[in-house]
């Protein structure tokens, strides 16, 4: 049997302002909160999810995973994003780019995409 994808796990300084970011961001909520993990998703039968956890050093490179979102209007969503806390990022890309990198309170990149059909169907 092969697997399947669960959660996506994120270290974070402050569990509980990553996670209400992320749900803000993607219309989530919060489905499981202790000292030393925060867990967040659509509902608890849609994965994955993405589960915040402790930790104590500071992020120091870019990120080798990040998060791409699909709006239906990018300059609308990053302006909306901007609102919530994030910022936009410089990670090397060209102007020529159709997407936005920005980066969570915590500094995590996540890149706003130019709006694509769904990969499914």
């Amino acid at each position: 049997m092969a697997s399947s994808l669960y959660t996506i796990v994120i270290d974070a300084h402050d569990l509980r302002a990553q996670a209400h970011f992320w749900c803000r961001v993607l219309d989530w909520r919060v489905l499981f909160e202790a000292d030393d993990e925060v867990v967040v998703g659509a509902d608890e039968s849609a994965a994955p999810g993405f589960c915040f956890v402790p930790v104590g050093e500071d992020k120091t490179l870019k990120n080798r995973l990040h998060i791409d979102l699909n709006p239906d209007d990018r300059d609308a969503e990053v302006e909306r994003l901007t609102g919530l806390g994030a910022r936009r990022a410089d990670v090397g890309q060209s102007s020529e780019v159709t997407w936005v990198v920005m980066e969570d309170p915590e500094g995590n990149e996540f890149c706003v995409l130019s709006p694509k059909k769904s990969l499914i169907g």
